[in-house]
């Protein structure tokens, strides 16, 4: 697939969507990004999920989803819209829908919206090898269209809207069997279902491409936006708007990093409508998450466009419809050597030097040693003036065993030679190059040059950090901005020299709360990452040293790049799930977060179950009340445990296929 998802990726705009009307909230065109969640009640217990979605509304929640398995559930539906109605509450609900077409239609008379999976809609996943010729696969394509178009049909006559929601783990054995466990997969499973409701004259339809897997969350919906503007001829054709998120999330600080690095990184991008952050904790936490990860694109998008500058560099990466690392070279030595085949470094910054560098090294030994399986791997210090070089030069010999990088303006060469790397500042192209890398020759010292000079300039900077250090040059982007970081690798690649490093490096706003701090650094530093850029990231700002390396790392295993603990794929709930999901992740996470490189999945239900653990080691899933089933991959492996004993039998299933260890004392 060689069409652009989007017409410019050094500057990126905000994807052109026409509104579409979900009850009294629009969805796309101009519209902010509009933050939704959904119940985890049972469905048929009107006043509780009445009450839940009043909460969620209450917190800024402006779309409600609600499970409806069965016909009764969806004929639930009308006493809650009517319950709602009654106390003054209008939120718009959307039906959630999986395997029972006749409860769709049913639900589609009482909501605003009914979301359908494409994977389970009209097909039961058996996991069938099977070829299909060109005669068999239409007649597939039939079989799924008829089941599915008297839903468009009504829904056009009641002006609902759908959401064709795919999810990369429910894929149909018709689309695996054709395309594969693959975004592209993902994307023709909504495609059949978008070509019966265009036949059909219907189009407030609504897209959403999820996976737990942030990677492949990000390419699906690239993927999809660039078919669909082939569809309507261009970029400026108003197309469908979009609903992202990462499902299967998890909890804590783990689920809201790689939501922020999948959602963010597409919202980067230019695309998303409507967003909805899946934690497995109560709903109503969902909501500021999802509305601080949108604040900052609100405001973007509603301010005047800027003028485009024009840039004679190709679009990077060459294939953003798959993840592939960028191939450098080897940068350093030894225990600071990054690049090449080695994993991608993680730093702290430290900020300016402090001005009792001993005392400063034991607090920092002693927040590190609260996380002994974490390696930090470089340390960078901010010398602004004369008086912070002295102090720096104080700090590098006060017994440093982790290697220093000192951060200063390109004219402040003198910081040259007091660690093992200089990060020299260029604020314009006029900055002098020479003195910096002649400085760094006799010390034996790596420079590394962050770009902040304006964008028209930026391929003469890069050009001139070339010629300062022909054979050891690396960069970094000051801003942090997704997009001149990746017009950075474009500009080395220009140049012959895409096999020079890139490091991300990031500071906390102190303006912000940690937590929205948090969001921004997942997104600046994981969009990037998964575009296979970056050898080294560095993070402060935080809490302190612990809480930063964590981070870090967390940011890593969220793009699927470094693995440092058990990773978790947890659903967020619903009225389907056969336990309480909050609580049951927390016992399975007490017995086996310690398992590193592990991937654990606990789902509520089977909707999804089978399809996520393809992509997990091992899957706990709810198979009927206080009952549990349990997987290996997407195989079922034990079956009907008692929900009491399943953690003791899952710890038992890791012993016997041997990836089992003891907890550090």
């Amino acid at each position: 697939m060689s069409a652009p998802y989007q017409p410019d990726p050094f500057q990126p705009r905000r994807r052109c969507t026409r509104e579409v009307a979900v009850g009294s909230v629009k969805i796309g065109g101009a519209q902010p990004l509009r933050i939704q969640s959904m119940t985890t009640t049972d469905t048929r217990d009107v006043k509780a999920t009445a009450d839940q979605a009043e909460r969620l509304h209450g917190a800024g929640c402006e779309i409600v989803r609600v499970t409806a398995p069965s016909i009764t559930d969806a004929e639930a539906l009308a006493e809650i819209r009517a319950e709602l109605d009654r106390r003054g509450v209008p939120v718009p609900l959307v039906a959630d829908i999986h395997f029972t077409p006749n409860a769709a239609l049913v639900a589609a008379e009482h909501v605003e919206k009914v979301r359908v999976n494409p994977g389970n809609y009209a097909d039961k996943k058996r996991f069938e090898v099977r070829e299909y010729t060109d005669a068999q696969y239409g007649e597939e394509l039939e079989r799924v269209g008829n089941r599915f178009r008297p839903l468009v049909v009504r829904c056009r006559e009641l002006g609902r809207a759908v959401r064709i929601g795919t999810n990369h783990g429910s894929l149909s054995d018709r689309i695996l069997n054709r395309y594969g466990d693959t975004s592209l997969g993902m994307v023709e499973s909504a495609l059949e279902f978008l070509d019966v409701c265009e036949h059909e004259g219907f189009f407030d339809v609504i897209f959403s491409m999820k996976s737990s897997n942030a990677q492949v969350a990000i390419q699906a919906y690239r993927l999809l936006a660039a078919r669909l503007a082939e569809r309507a001829g261009g970029f400026e054709a108003a197309s469908y708007p979009f609903h992202l998120g990462v499902t299967e999330a998890g909890d804590g600080d783990d689920a809201r990093v790689k939501s922020a690095i999948g959602i963010g990184s597409l919202l980067e991008d230019g695309i998303g409508d409507t967003i909805r952050v899946s934690l497995t904790e109560d709903p109503v936490r969902e909501v500021p998450v999802a509305r601080s990860l949108a604040a900052p694109y609100d405001e973007r998008w509603s301010a005047e466009v800027p003028t485009p500058v024009t840039l004679s560099v190709p679009p990077y990466p060459a294939d953003p419809y798959t993840h592939a690392r960028r191939a450098t070279r080897t940068d350093g030595e030894g225990e600071f050597a990054a690049g090449g085949d080695l994993p991608v470094r993680v730093e702290l910054e430290l900020g300016p030097p402090p001005a009792a560098p001993e005392a400063a090294l034991e607090a920092l030994s002693t927040a590190l040693a609260q996380c002994p399986e974490l390696a930090c791997e470089g340390l960078v210090l901010d010398v602004r003036n004369a008086t912070d070089l002295e102090a720096a030069r104080a700090f590098a010999s006060a017994g440093l065993t982790v290697p220093l990088t000192v951060r200063a303006p390109a004219a402040l060469e003198a910081a040259c030679g007091i660690g093992q790397r200089f990060i020299a500042q260029v604020a314009q192209v006029e900055d002098s190059f020479a003195p910096v890398a002649n400085r760094a020759a006799e010390h034996g010292v790596a420079v590394e040059w962050a770009l902040a000079v304006d964008r028209a300039d930026w391929a003469r900077a890069v050009r001139a950090g070339l010629d300062a250090q022909p054979s050891l040059a690396a960069f970094s982007a000051e801003s942090g901005d997704p997009a001149e970081v990746r017009l950075l690798a474009a500009a080395l690649a220009t140049y012959g020299r895409e096999d020079a490093t890139i490091s991300l490096r990031h500071r906390a706003n102190p303006f912000v709360s940690l937590d929205a701090a948090l969001l921004r650094a997942a997104t600046e530093l994981g969009a990037p990452l998964c575009d296979g850029i970056g050898d080294r990231i560095s993070l402060g700002g935080f809490g302190g040293p612990e809480r930063d390396l964590r981070l870090g790392y967390r940011i890593l295993q969220g793009a699927r790049l470094r693995t440092s603990w058990t990773e978790f794929i947890s659903c967020p709930s619903c009225g389907r799930t056969l336990f309480d999901l909050e609580e049951t992740t927390a016992r399975v996470k007490a017995r086996t977060e310690h398992l590193r490189g592990l991937k654990i999945a606990v789902m509520g239900c089977i909707v999804n179950g089978p399809g996520e653990m393809a992509d997990a080691d091992f899957g706990y899933v709810g198979s009927g009340p206080s009952k549990v089933n349990l997987y290996v991959g997407h195989d079922c492996v034990v079956r009907n445990v008692s929900e009491g004993d399943a953690p003791d039998r899952l710890v038992e299933l890791i012993r016997e296929r041997g990836r089992w260890s003891e907890p550090a004392a």
